[in-house]
């Protein structure tokens, strides 16, 4: 899981856009996007979270017909969710005094990622 909250804002800052939308997007099926606080008892909770939700161990279909052992990878980032659109007020995304943007990669192995920002407005 990766802070990525100063890197939107930056690209928030350098768009010049004032009042719109921001989207957060991970291109890719293992990987998610959003919002948490980003402290030490959340990045603890939230793996062992998920993996009462889609447990590494348990059998999978997607495992059997590719045998890359990351079908849980896959369930688990379509359970929270590719992207995220926050409201920009001022130059600045909306977030709450403890929400932070985060990305997480699921899969079991390193994987070049791209994080996609799209910011529409005024």
């Amino acid at each position: 899981m990766k802070n990525i909250t100063g890197n939107v804002q930056d690209l928030v800052n350098k768009s010049g856009i004032r009042n719109g939308i921001c989207t957060v997007f991970c291109v890719g099926s293992t990987g998610a996007v959003t919002t948490i606080e980003y402290e030490g008892g959340l990045l603890k909770d939230f793996p062992e979270a998920m993996e009462r939700i889609a447990p590494e161990d348990a059998v999978y279909e997607h495992h059997l017909r590719w045998g890359d052992g990351n079908g849980h990878s896959h369930v688990r980032a379509s359970v929270v969710g590719p992207s995220l659109t926050i409201p920009l007020e001022d130059g600045r995304l909306t977030l709450g005094t403890w929400q932070q943007i985060v990305f997480v990669d699921f899969d079991v192995r390193p994987r070049s990622r791209v994080i996609q920002v799209t910011i529409v407005g005024e």
